[in-house]
């Protein structure tokens, strides 16, 4: 059916198409588990993955950026997803940059946005939490807030403060530390800023008394011919120092390396974050190498560019422990989730795996 849909979505603006479609899972999210997850909630016992005292029912998760405001949790797992992680929050609301500021680049089956972090901020996006229920683990990604005024200690502050709110009902919570969509363009992938910030992270877990795992997500290396600096390194050694419980590599890209589309067309589109296909190679180019570098001792969590089964599965095999949708559902729609579920079997029975968790970097 989405393949019908699918030339009308497109002939929308990117994010009225977006919002048009987010509107409809919201309409039908009460009746989901009735009339959705019958076609897609199938699991196998071989996908199960445990991670951090987590059961993950199928390591296929809905990535951050798709569901903000955690309005669509319950539809997600009705769709199938093992997890959904929901934001990026800030911990002031935002209304990010203004339009247009989502584009398809359908020639590579990818996308390139300058949302600018849009999103209810913490305090609302934790009163909805406090209601829900759900049943799959849910991971909450934080941002700094959109404003290029807050820098430095107010930054780490504007942090904490979005992590004090939401770390309570998060089951994991992903520190965006390489978000290129903040007003400023400034990260906290420098080693000194990074450890300034999960010294004071991982105070308020304590003064809160949570266990919660704490990941960062990390940029996309430049070209997928790099050769990793020691900045890597230091990253991964202070995130460790600190008891970082995992990675999610990879963000999105600011740079347009190797894309199809017609330069004129991407200079008229201007700057913003590309996600998609064209971001495969790096993303598990980055995950070999966090795999080998962490000697497959952190759980990982691989986004960008995975379309397919086949993808799902050399991700796997790379040492991703789970991994996470989004460019692909706009382009494959959301039968994308079970035919990914569906192809890790047939692989995993094929190599003669009893589990996904055997395959896990077993080609790292």
């Amino acid at each position: 059916m989405y393949r019908l849909f699918r030339p009308l979505l497109f002939r929308l603006d990117a994010e009225r198409a977006h919002r048009l479609t987010l509107a409809a899972a919201r309409l039908v999210q009460p009746l989901a588990p009735w009339l959705v997850a019958p076609f897609f909630k199938e699991e196998h016992p071989a996908l199960a993955v445990q991670c951090w005292g987590l059961t993950f029912p199928n390591p296929v998760g809905l990535a951050a950026g798709l569901d903000k405001n955690a309005r669509l949790v319950r539809f997600w797992e009705a769709l199938g997803f093992g997890f959904a992680e929901v934001g990026s929050v800030s911990a002031r609301p935002s209304r990010g940059n203004p339009r247009p500021r989502l584009f398809r680049l359908p020639e590579d089956r990818a996308l390139i946005n300058r949302m600018g972090l849009n999103n209810d901020g913490a305090e609302r996006v934790a009163r909805r939490l406090r209601r829900l229920r759900h049943r799959r683990p849910l991971g909450i990604n934080l941002a700094k807030t959109h404003d290029p005024n807050i820098l430095g200690e107010a930054a780490v502050a504007d942090f904490c403060e979005s992590f004090r709110l939401l770390a309570p009902l998060a089951d994991y919570v992903t520190l965006n530390i390489s978000c290129p969509n903040t007003a400023e363009g400034k990260t906290f992938e420098d080693p000194e800023a990074l450890d300034t910030l999960l010294r004071a992270i991982f105070a308020v877990r304590r003064e809160l008394n949570l266990s919660v795992p704490v990941l960062l997500k990390l940029s996309p290396p430049p070209s997928s011919r790099t050769v990793f600096d020691s900045q890597l390194e230091e990253i991964v050694e202070v995130a460790r120092a600190h008891g970082i419980a995992g990675f999610v590599a990879t963000n999105t890209a600011s740079d347009r390396e190797g894309l199809r589309t017609d330069p004129e067309v991407l200079a008229r589109i201007g700057p913003g974050g590309l996600s998609g296909r064209p971001l495969a190679t790096r993303a598990r180019c980055l995950l070999f190498y966090l795999y080998r570098l962490t000697e497959g001792k952190l759980p990982l969590i691989s986004v960008g560019g995975i379309d397919s089964a086949e993808e799902a599965y050399g991700r796997i095999r790379a040492g991703a422990s789970l991994v996470q949708l989004y460019t692909g559902l706009i382009y494959e729609g959301p039968g994308l989730v079970r035919r990914i579920k569906q192809g890790l079997v047939r692989r995993l029975e094929q190599d003669g795996f009893d589990s996904v968790q055997a395959a896990v970097g077993i080609d790292a």
